[in-house]
């Protein structure tokens, strides 16, 4: 009884997309932003300039151990310099957009926290196997970093139209660890982050790709050929060399070489990288901050 009234009110909640939260204006700024001039890319550092919150994210990524940096970097522009400002865009606009999200407070079941550290983890990764990757194959380095930020705002989005459903969801994804996500979501909710979370990308005009990451992360074999996406499949493979990393959100099971092989890697490279990722995590777990 109580997951078909989580359902029922869920699906009141999400009956139509003005339920979902508008895309912020900052975040509409950045993204459309042009970087291919002086002028885009000082309007981009300007505006971080001006949010303290982006600032400080973007100022505490250039500094993390991952990137190797000797010297401290205090200021945005010596950050553009070290991340390239197409990074920094993709950064920023994943900080803008899920700020409006995690206002309301987090609860013993979702802590916002968590999920940014997860997500900042993903791209992370992301970038390191996809320097992997032969170049006619490896996607856009911003769209790696966008995708990795927001492939999990479904769960956020959730949070912000029905807290008590998320606290629901997640205490039940802890209590069935070896339990693929998707079932319990479909058993608890009636629809999974992944859908909620494509729904929001559309309505905030984000780009395909991304949308596309977002609806199928968790399930690439449902994209039709048209959809095929190499950074989908970057990403699924990479949630698996981190199950659970930060948050519960099992992924099933272990990766196959076919999977190393769609992004061009050869199999026998996979211990070599699956080490690396773990060093990168233990490194990239310094950049938790407030979100």
């Amino acid at each position: 009884m109580t997951e078909e009234n989580t359902r029922s009110r869920l699906k009141h909640a999400l009956s139509n997309l003005d339920s979902l939260p508008a895309m912020p204006v900052i975040a509409q700024k950045i993204l459309s932003l042009q970087l291919d001039s002086d002028a885009g890319e000082n309007q981009l550092l300007k505006i971080i300039e001006q949010d303290p919150q982006i600032a400080a994210k973007i100022v505490g990524l250039a500094n993390s151990p991952v990137l190797g940096i000797t010297r401290k970097i205090t200021t945005v522009p010596d950050a553009a310099m070290v991340l390239g400002i197409t990074r920094i865009k993709s950064v920023a606009i994943a900080i803008a957009s899920m700020a409006n999200l995690s206002k309301l407070p987090p609860s013993n079941d979702f802590k916002p926290q968590d999920l940014w550290l997860h997500s900042m983890t993903m791209a992370i990764i992301m970038r390191t196997i996809a320097l992997e990757m032969p170049k006619y194959l490896r996607p856009q380095e911003d769209h790696i970093f966008l995708a990795g930020l927001l492939h999990d705002i479904g769960f956020m989005a959730l949070h912000h139209v029905d807290s008590a459903a998320s606290n629901e969801l997640h205490q039940q994804l802890r209590m069935q660890p070896e339990r693929p996500i998707i079932d319990i979501e479909l058993e608890v909710l009636g629809i999974t982050h992944c859908h909620i979370g494509s729904q929001l990308g559309k309505t905030w005009h984000l780009p395909n790709e991304i949308v596309s990451v977002i609806e199928f992360h968790h399930q690439p074999e449902l994209m039709d050929a048209a959809e095929k996406s190499i950074m989908v499949k970057l990403l699924h493979l990479v949630e698996k060399i981190l199950p659970d990393f930060a948050i519960a959100e099992h992924t099933g099971a272990g990766i196959a070489d076919h999977e190393w092989l769609a992004l061009g890697i050869e199999p026998e490279k996979a211990e070599e990288l699956l080490n690396l990722a773990n060093e990168v995590a233990m490194q990239t777990a310094q950049l938790s901050g407030p979100m």
